[in-house]
């Protein structure tokens, strides 16, 4: 990361409170911006947020991303110069439930962030999260690339496929785009793979579920053990969307469009090869087994190609999938033994960076996450 880039920058955060949106706040904190958040409270309890003592490194403003009022004035009084929106509904199994709400918060909210910011002078550089769920999943054994359908069967995926099309379209009719390369700010969207990390304590998650179960002493029931998913640790992804929001401040339009930041093929493994090595990583005799009973749809086989991210940014995975489990298990003993969650979270952070300038000078740095 460019740290004379952030320092001093007012960057916008939606989502802040939650899992992903703690961890980016965070790195935003060590790279020296001045940061804002927008977001619902924290979705969980416990939370990295309020465990990070985040509301004190940060402006927060606790709001809902469908008050388009409020949002536009939170927009108008920071005056962000780069946004990062990762405000969402999350989860797969809760949008079958509540699938208006899944749309509201995903599609709808994120056209009212945009129409805020086309009014924003102040901003320059716009990522908009949405997911590798996006894309019309064929089940097919290739990985997906940027120029794919979008699509979903379930609500969720189908939101984040529309939350896609609202951003092109807006890129399209109001932001930065080579034939217009000076109207407006530069947007990008970013599509991440499962994420995992320490801090996530979401339902319906399988390395949360699975962690909650090995504390209480049981065995964790995993739904789909033989589904393919594309897993990475949460830094993976972030060190993506800082890095391309970097090239949109820098270099706008030519990178203002979607970005897909997934694993090396090695990660691309089963819930039951993950739950295997998480078992395995926690130690104590932690076992799991097949939950039992109908389960609601979800996709069976998930791949990301990330060439462009690879070629075009010089981004790439850092982490094997099992350094992610080993640091996600670490993370997780260390907050139970009562160590202080922002500076075991910092520190993971600083130890990834160590791998991405190691990387970037050829060497390797072998050893403990921390």
């Amino acid at each position: 990361m460019n740290a004379s880039l952030w320092a001093g920058k007012r960057v916008l955060v939606t989502g802040h409170t939650g899992f992903k949106g703690g961890w980016l706040s965070l790195w935003l904190t060590r790279l020296g911006a001045n940061i804002a958040g927008y977001a619902l409270a924290p979705p969980t309890e416990p939370s990295l947020f309020a465990l990070a003592r985040l509301d004190q490194k940060m402006e927060s403003v606790i709001g809902d991303i469908r008050d388009a009022e409020r949002l536009a004035r939170a927009v108008r009084e920071f005056e962000p110069q780069i946004v990062f929106h990762l405000a969402a509904q999350p989860l797969v199994r809760y949008s079958y439930a509540n699938p208006i709400e899944t749309f509201e918060v995903n599609a709808l909210g994120t056209a009212h962030l945009l129409e805020a910011l086309r009014g924003a002078p102040s901003a320059r550089a716009i990522v908009i999260v949405t997911s590798d769920k996006c894309y019309e999943n064929r089940e097919w054994p290739w990985a997906y690339r940027e120029n794919e359908a979008m699509g979903g069967f379930d609500p969720y995926s189908a939101s984040k496929g529309c939350a896609e099309l609202v951003a092109a379209s807006f890129r399209n009719s109001y932001f930065a785009t080579p034939d217009h390369p000076t109207r407006g700010a530069a947007l990008a969207t970013a599509r991440a793979g499962n994420v995992i990390g320490g801090g996530d304590w979401a339902a319906d998650r399988l390395v949360p579920d699975i962690l909650r179960a090995l504390e209480r002493g049981e065995t964790a029931a995993i739904r789909f053990p033989r589904a393919v998913r594309p897993w990475q640790h949460v830094l993976e992804p972030l060190a993506g969307y800082l890095t391309l929001a970097e090239r949109l401040w820098n270099d706008g339009a030519p990178f203002a469009e979607a970005w897909n930041f997934g694993p090396d093929p090695a990660g691309e493994r089963t819930v039951g090869e993950i739950a295997d090595a998480l078992c395995r990583a926690y130690g104590d005799g932690a076992g799991w087994m097949k939950s039992g009973g109908d389960e609601p749809h979800e996709a069976h086989l998930l791949k990301l190609d990330s060439a462009k991210a690879r070629s075009r940014l010089g981004w790439r995975p850092q982490w094997s999938i099992f350094e992610a489990l080993e640091a996600i298990v670490d993370w997780d003993a260390r907050r139970r033994c009562g160590e202080d969650v922002a500076t075991t979270s910092l520190a993971q952070i600083d130890a990834y960076e160590r791998r991405m300038d190691a990387a970037e000078h050829g060497a390797s740095t072998p050893g403990a996450m921390i």
